[in-house]
């Protein structure tokens, strides 16, 4: 952690909503004059498109089948830290794109599926923020965790995360309901030793919970809406919290335990304006206070 250089992390399994997340923070980065050095987790992958299809072919040929983007043999888990590292320390690192499609692509003159060369982190952000997959892994050699000085879990109950990416992937990428489930099972080994286990080092998570029924989301024709769920805000150290405000703010909200509020799910977007807004300013504050400004 540095006062001078902090970092943010979003960390979310694939299909979660990171994304969305992302631009609720672009949006008081914007407002509060926050000039954010803005990293894509994926762009951490080891291999491009068409290299990851070769070594999961192979790892199947092996009698592996559990090979995927969300364990360390497909990822940059030490250059990642290394990136938290250096930005903590001087501002600095190295960082690059991947490019998921053919607009992203085009401006690079590159083909989807692919990385840009590393680049330098453009000079004098005011603080780093990630969002992907591993913002808070740790293996036996890496810590990105504790680079971090506010990490936040994205967190969809199980079922609800898996509607999402279905769905997703269906409409988006044209991949088959049978294809996606392929992945989701072949990603179960690394979810459960390099995903969840992030969520217990997160300062904050962020659970939806449906009030709709999702027992088969294998069959799911639609993602249940913000207004058909509940989210659960757990924060691991409550100190410093202001919850009566919170819950005012937050219409029909309520305490489920000390450290967790849950209000209806249309209220996201207002509770990580409510929530982050100020915890940005004491960052930002802290930094000009190193720097002597």
């Amino acid at each position: 952690m540095s006062a001078q250089h902090p970092i943010i992390a979003i960390t979310g399994s694939s299909g979660a909503g990171t994304t969305s997340v992302m631009r609720t923070f672009e949006q008081i980065f914007r407002r509060e004059h926050v000039n954010a050095a803005l990293i894509e987790g994926d762009s951490f992958h080891r291999y491009d498109r068409t290299e990851m299809k070769a070594r999961m072919a192979e790892a199947f040929d092996h009698g592996d089948h559990s090979f995927s983007h969300f364990g360390p043999e497909a990822n940059l888990f030490e250059e990642l830290e290394d990136l938290f590292r250096q930005y903590g320390e001087n501002g600095c690192g190295r960082v690059r794109k991947y490019l998921h499609d053919d607009e992203e692509a085009a401006p690079y003159g590159q083909p989807p599926g692919t990385f840009t060369p590393w680049v330098d982190v453009p000079a004098d952000t005011d603080l780093l923020f990630y969002e992907g997959l591993h913002g808070a892994v740790a293996t036996d050699t890496v810590d990105t965790a504790q680079h971090v000085d506010l990490s936040i879990g994205v967190v969809p109950v199980i079922n609800l995360e898996w509607i999402q990416k279905l769905l997703r992937d269906k409409a988006l990428r044209g991949y088959s309901a049978e294809a996606v489930t392929e992945t989701i099972l072949r990603r179960m080994p690394d979810f459960v030793n390099y995903i969840c286990p992030q969520f217990s080092r997160t300062h904050v998570n962020f659970q939806r919970v449906p009030v709709v029924d999702t027992s088969n989301p294998f069959i799911a024709r639609t993602i249940p809406t913000a207004d058909e769920s509940m989210l659960v805000i757990r924060f691991a150290d409550p100190r410093g919290i202001d919850f009566s405000y919170l819950l005012s703010m937050l219409h029909d909200s309520f305490m489920s335990r000390a450290n967790t509020i849950v209000c209806p799910g249309g209220k996201m977007d207002l509770a990580m304006q409510l929530i982050f807004t100020p915890m940005i300013w004491r960052l930002i504050e802290r930094r000009k206070q190193a720097l002597g400004l």
